[in-house]
């Protein structure tokens, strides 16, 4: 039984690290590409965006300590590194506004994935569900207003 609790406990960590890893590099590639959009409409999303981002990376924040004594995970310097140098490189020779709304869809859907994963899952803890729940919507969400900028 005993053995039972930790697993789900590292099982819930494992989801509140990948949410925050996830909501780090939505919030990174944000940040990596905002002062490239022209357009006034996708700036202001993607200042929306960052917001979302921001508040579920709180949450996580506020949450983790009932299951870890330990820092939620977030993305490396080489990952940063990384984003930032796949953004350079796809938008050196085409930096329109499709291009960056597409740029960003990729990475969106990808966070998706990877919610939807988790969320298949399914964790016992409703805490947890919930925010894994919002996180998948939010960016589920931002896809279809990312849309239009194509």
């Amino acid at each position: 039984m005993k053995k039972e609790k930790e697993e789900q406990q590292e099982q819930e960590v494992n989801v509140l690290d990948e949410l925050s890893k996830g909501t780090c590099m939505g919030m990174d590639a944000i940040h990596f590409i905002i002062d490239k959009v022209k357009d006034e409409d996708l700036h202001n999303e993607l200042n929306r965006q960052y917001e979302e981002y921001k508040r579920i990376k709180e949450e996580i924040d506020e949450l983790y300590p009932e299951y870890s004594d330990k820092h939620p995970h977030e993305t490396g310097a080489m990952n940063k590194a990384m984003t930032w140098y796949g953004i350079e490189m796809k938008t050196m020779m085409d930096d329109t506004t499709s291009k960056l709304a597409e740029l960003l869809m990729q990475g969106t859907n990808m966070g998706i994935i990877e919610g939807r994963r988790l969320l298949n899952k399914k964790d016992d803890d409703e805490q947890i569900n919930r925010l894994l729940e919002e996180y998948v919507s939010m960016q589920e969400q931002a896809v279809e207003k990312l849309k239009p900028f194509l």
